[in-house]
């Protein structure tokens, strides 16, 4: 039977991955082929692995390893059947008589016997090959015992091999590791600019705001109450404005860690909204019950202020906002959703929305980070974030975090 092209081919790289062909002969190998030729009882013993063109020994027992044609090899028959191929005397064998290893021109072997090594792909590479000048038989236990040997030949190679990938993987983590490291130094002098290039302007904000206030007041020392008003939420949207970019910095900096305190999500929404006065007035703002969860206050208002604005932006013509928050119990976690009655998100689009610099639209302004830093939070938190449909086509945000 003749051994296909594509058969070859296979036997040829999966061999090669096995690195086993140009180093030296391999101790453990040698071990095996050695207990091998002393379960034959026979004084000749070998692995030979069979390529396109050549048979390589790699390691032997009883003579020096090398390399032959394949043509000349007795063990081409063998890899060619599906059972251990064992001859008392090849020379009365039609399939070796003529054999150069039999013949007297390469060698005069009588007994032999090959059995077959498969890897786990299915693929024959070669034989564990016992043999000897003086015709001989196998016992049933001398067979079991060299089928096993074989199959332990398989497992040495790899063994060597998923160490040798293993080692690799090491060694790319290793790298990746340490290009990380680099990033986060970049990040973190980026950061410190970042913060100090918003600072400023939001001082300045600040001092106007004050100025305003001290010039709203009466030459009794009392204010306006609308002027009151307005500048008291002026004042604190600054300052929320300050900590959440402080907050947002400071995560980039540490490479994510939170500081975890108990945080109301009721409350929290509450500030969401007022923050988001001027988006929401005319959106219907429907909020469930919200639990206590332990987190960041600071991001956690990072996430919620992103879906809510994204909620009250993508709406469909002419149709006022309607947006819904909610939260359920899932075993450990909480599960809060943000969901809308817009135009919604195609399915193929819902995980993209969530890579860096991504937008839905082109028909809003905004910078296409908003999700990617939605999710950053949350998988900082323990939890995970997904997109789905609301109920009337709108989009319908869930994040989740351990109770």
């Amino acid at each position: 039977m003749n051994t296909s092209a594509a058969a070859n081919r296979q036997r040829v790289r999966e061999i090669g991955s096995y690195h086993v062909l140009t180093d030296p002969p391999r101790r453990d190998l040698v071990a095996l082929v050695e207990v091998a030729a002393l379960v034959a009882d026979v004084p000749l013993a070998t692995i030979n692995l069979i390529t396109e063109a050549e048979q390589h020994s790699i390691a032997t027992k009883g003579f020096d390893a090398s390399i032959c044609r394949r043509e000349d090899s007795m063990c081409t028959v063998a890899i060619e059947e599906t059972k251990p191929v064992v001859v008392a005397d090849a020379s009365q064998d039609n399939r070796f008589k003529d054999n150069p290893f039999v013949s007297g021109e390469l060698g005069a072997v009588r007994f032999y016997a090959a059995f077959q090594l498969v890897t786990p792909a299915g693929t024959t590479i070669g034989t564990l090959c016992v043999f000897d000048d003086k015709p001989r038989l196998l016992t049933a236990q001398q067979r079991s015992s060299l089928t096993s040997l074989a199959e332990r030949v398989v497992d040495l190679l790899e063994l060597e091999l998923r160490s040798r990938e293993l080692s690799s993987s090491l060694s790319a983590l290793e790298a990746a590791r340490i290009e990380l490291e680099h990033s986060n130094h970049k990040l973190t002098a980026f950061a410190g600019q970042v913060s100090h290039d918003l600072d400023n302007p939001l001082t300045a904000v600040s001092m106007a705001i004050k100025l305003l206030g001290e010039r709203f007041e009466g030459e009794d020392g009392t204010t306006d109450a609308e002027a009151e008003w307005l500048l008291d939420r002026a004042t604190n949207g600054t300052q929320r404005m300050h900590d959440l970019i402080r907050a947002l910095l400071d995560f980039a900096k540490i490479g994510g860690q939170l500081a975890q305190t108990k945080v109301d999500l009721q409350r929290l929404v509450a500030q969401v909204r007022e923050d988001l006065t001027p988006v929401l007035t005319d959106a219907t703002v429907d909020v469930g019950a919200l639990p206590v969860v332990m987190g960041d206050a600071v991001q956690l208002r990072a996430v919620m202020q992103n879906l809510v604005a994204n909620a009250a932006k993508f709406t469909r013509p002419g149709v006022a906002p309607v947006i819904s928050i909610h939260a359920r119990r899932e075993d450990t976690m909480w599960r809060i959703e943000v969901a809308d009655q817009g135009p919604g998100v195609p399915a193929a689009e819902r995980e993209r929305v969530f890579e860096p610099l991504a937008r839905a639209s082109d028909e809003h302004p905004g910078t296409g980070i908003g999700l990617a830093t939605v999710r950053r939070i949350v998988q900082a938190h323990g939890g995970v974030v997904v997109m789905g449909e609301a109920p009337g086509g709108g989009t319908a945000v869930s994040f989740t975090l351990p109770s």
